[in-house]
């Protein structure tokens, strides 16, 4: 198995992340040009975790993205199903609490998490909404979600540019540099068949979340969606 498909069955796409692992850090600083820095610090702004609050990092793959909740003094727990990646992140950070779990039955309890988060990880799980209404279960009554996903472009000509580059360049500039380039040719095709910003806040709202709002990154390359969960 080399790459997932876009009915997106959940062992295919664990597998396909699990051959991604060693590499997967470099290879999306590459292919996002240095963006991808850029967008972990702007979640990490919104998700505000504070000292002693509980913040669930879903599809943390290595918990680089959950480095900077840590720093916070906020108590973290990486959350992914890819037992290769979680495999690669307990090796960088033993002190990480690494949990696998699937998005739409994750193991925790009701109310736990003050924030949840997911960065570049609902795309891939199959049923959108079954993960929306779970990290609605787990979060406490006022608390928060954020989510940074691969989005449209707003500007017509950056949408031009934007799907040439992922049809075109992404592949072979992913043979250069990753472990499993054929993912990626998913990964391409997976982003062009995503929702645009309004049907994602609209199924945020679906599934119980208030105050849902989103903020466009990089010309809407990339768009953070955020909500909060009612109650004091």
């Amino acid at each position: 198995m080399t790459r997932a498909s876009l009915d997106k069955q959940p062992q295919d796409v664990a597998t396909m992340f699990d051959g991604v692992a060693e590499r997967y850090d470099l290879t999306n600083d590459v292919l996002s040009l240095g963006q991808s820095r850029l967008w972990r610090k702007e979640v990490a702004r919104a998700v505000d975790a504070r000292p002693a609050q509980k913040v669930l990092d879903l599809a943390a793959g290595t918990a680089t993205s959950s480095l900077p909740f840590s720093r916070t003094g906020a108590y973290v727990v990486p959350c992914d199903f890819s037992l290769g990646m979680l495999r690669v992140g307990k090796g960088r950070h033993p002190w990480m609490p690494f949990t696998a779990g699937d998005a739409t039955r994750l193991p925790f309890k009701d109310d736990t998490f003050d924030a949840v988060t997911i960065s570049f990880g609902l795309r891939n799980v199959q049923d959108t909404d079954a993960a929306l209404r779970d990290l609605y279960r787990v979060t406490k009554p006022g608390g928060r979600v954020v989510i940074c996903e691969f989005s449209h472009p707003t500007w017509a000509p950056l949408r031009t540019v934007y799907t040439e580059y992922l049809m075109r360049a992404l592949p072979p500039v992913a043979r250069s540099v990753s472990s499993n380039p054929d993912a990626y040719v998913y990964l391409a095709e997976s982003i062009r068949a995503w929702p645009d910003q309004p049907a994602l806040a609209a199924r945020l709202q679906q599934a119980g979340w208030s105050k849902v709002g989103w903020r466009d990154l990089t010309g809407g390359i990339v768009a953070m969606h955020r909500g909060t969960k009612p109650g004091a």
